[in-house]
Parts: structure tokens; C-alpha cells; sequence
């Protein structure tokens, strides 16, 4: 098949579609299938709104720009490269951050609860003056956070220098420096001895048979940022040991901890751990007041 062939985005399209399909992509960071991802990536390589293909479908296009979108999809066959570090941004609701391999794609359900601003655990949002997010990685939690608690000040901590600098350029992406601050930390250990509203996490949990059986996608990402030990709870025992000492008296802690519920259970049930439901369901996200911590 010649350059020839494609005059359109729908020709680009079609393309795309068959080849990532014949190749068994993974579509785990973004995309649901091959045709979201196919058009996410036709259209942000042309330079077209995201959100409008169907005007452009049929538009006729200059040979460097097929020459562009052919490079864009033969990389993300051949090397199994997530798209988000192809066009190097990622989206959360309306948030849009820069990534690259130095960080993971950000996908954490925590998102979909901080517009509500943990309601009703939090009972008064203008009232939160500390907010403390370990494993920051890209920022996006941590810059979310902030907007969802405007009078508060927002240590995001990461033990990776890498992730840090991405986590930076956000924060100036979305003019949070001073309020949102970067800490180079292994969890608590750098952080600053002061009481937090609310410690919020995402943290390395995937267990270690889980581990072994990532698709090719998930093994381009930072393996420091998703390997949790044998039962995935290594980090997050660490999290949930340190928390009490860090927390006001009606803080709360909000941790992801993904499939591995049936681990986390095992490892703290018996401090009554509320679920907290998301798109995923009601047992991807725990969360312990500052009681219970104690």
C-alpha cells in the first residue's frame, strides 16, 4: 500500500483501525478500542479539534500531513507505545496534562471524586488549609486538588526526580506554583511535619502475579510507579501506618488501590474501610478518617 492511497482522515482512519487491531493493541490509557484511540490520534496529529471528526472526515489533505499521521501509527504498532506518550498529553474529565515515559498515564478514579470534594467526609471545603498527595507522578491529582479546594496548599510528593520535573511543568501549565508544591520524598520521609485535611493517594499497587501478565503498554510506563509487591499493598502499608500522625483530627485518607481489594481487605480490613464508588465501581477507592487511624 502507497501514501497514495490515503487522501482523507477517514482513509487514515480505516488504516489505523485494521492495524491496531491485527496487532492486539491494549487500549488501557484513555481509548476504549480501536476506533476512540484511532481518531484521538488522527485528529490531535492533524492539529483538528479533538472532539470534531466528523466535518473533517472527508477533508482532502497535503501529502506530508498523511506522511505525519502513518509515522504516528506505525509507532504506536511497533512499538506498543502508549498514545498518550506519542502526543505527549493526557486527559482527566476536562484536565488536560503533558506526560511522557518519565511518569504514568494518568487514569486514577480518584479524579472523578475530587469535584465533589469527598462529600460528605469533608464538611467544609473552604476549611481545608493542607492537602498532602503521595506518588504525585505527572501532578494531575495534585493540581486538581488544589482547584478543588481553593484555600488549600497542596505537597505533592514523589520519590522520582523524573516525575517531579513533569509534575512541575504542570503545575506551571496551570499557574499553581506556591500552592501546589513538589516534594522529592520516599513517602513521608522529606515531608514537612504538619497536620493535612486530607492525605489523598494513588499509589504502586499492582501485585506481583499481576505484575508478570501487563500487557505492552503498561510495561513502557514506569515500573516503579505500578509494582506494589506480592500482594500489592507494600506502599500502601506504609501510607496508611504514617497517616494518623499526619492528619488533623477529622482528616481523611483516600487511597486507589485498583483490583486489588480483596488485598486491601486482607491487609486493613479491620479498620473499616469505606468504599467509595466511581465509574469502575465500589471497590476500587478506600477511604479512613483520622479516627479510625488511630
Amino acid at each position: 500500500m502507497t501514501t497514495d492511497s490515503f487522501t482523507t482522515p477517514r482513509d487514515l482512519l480505516r488504516y489505523a483501525v485494521t492495524r491496531f487491531n491485527a496487532a492486539k493493541l491494549f487500549f488501557g490509557h484513555g481509548s476504549a478500542e480501536a476506533f476512540d484511540e484511532a481518531a484521538y490520534l488522527v485528529l490531535h496529529t492533524l492539529k483538528l479539534p479533538l472532539d470534531k471528526l466528523e466535518p473533517f472526515l472527508d477533508a482532502k489533505l497535503l501529502h506530508d500531513e498523511v506522511l505525519a499521521v502513518l509515522a504516528v501509527i506505525e509507532r504506536r504498532v511497533t512499538e506498543r507505545v502508549p498514545a498518550a506518550y506519542i502526543t505527549n498529553e493526557a486527559w482527566l474529565g476536562s484536565y488536560n496534562f503533558y506526560v511522557d515515559e518519565r511518569v504514568l498515564v494518568p487514569r486514577s478514579f480518584i479524579a472523578e471524586l475530587i469535584p465533589n470534594q469527598f462529600s460528605p467526609w469533608v464538611n467544609d471545603p473552604d476549611a481545608v488549609e493542607n492537602v498532602l498527595e503521595l506518588c504525585t507522578g505527572s501532578g494531575c491529582l495534585a493540581i486538581m486538588l488544589a482547584d478543588a479546594f481553593p484555600n488549600a496548599v497542596v505537597d505533592a510528593v514523589d520519590i522520582s526526580k523524573d516525575a517531579l520535573a513533569v509534575a512541575e511543568r504542570n503545575i506551571r501549565d496551570y499557574k499553581l506554583e506556591g500552592r501546589v508544591n513538589p516534594i522529592e520524598s520516599d513517602l513521608y520521609e522529606n515531608v514537612p511535619f504538619k497536620k493535612y485535611n486530607l492525605i489523598v493517594t494513588n499509589p504502586p499497587y499492582v501485585n506481583a502475579e499481576s505484575m508478570k501478565k501487563l500487557p505492552p503498554e503498561y510495561l513502557r510506563e514506569p515500573q516503579i510507579a505500578l509494582a506494589g509487591g506480592a500482594d500489592g499493598m507494600d506502599l500502601v502499608r506504609k501510607i496508611v501506618a504514617g497517616a494518623a500522625e499526619r492528619l488533623t483530627p477529622d482528616g481523611v485518607l483516600v487511597v486507589e488501590i485498583g483490583n486489588e481489594r480483596e488485598f486491601a481487605e486482607a491487609a486493613f480490613g479491620h479498620l473499616g474501610l469505606t468504599w467509595l464508588s466511581t465509574s469502575a465501581g465500589d471497590d476500587q477507592v478506600f477511604l479512613l478518617t483520622a479516627d479510625q487511624l488511630q
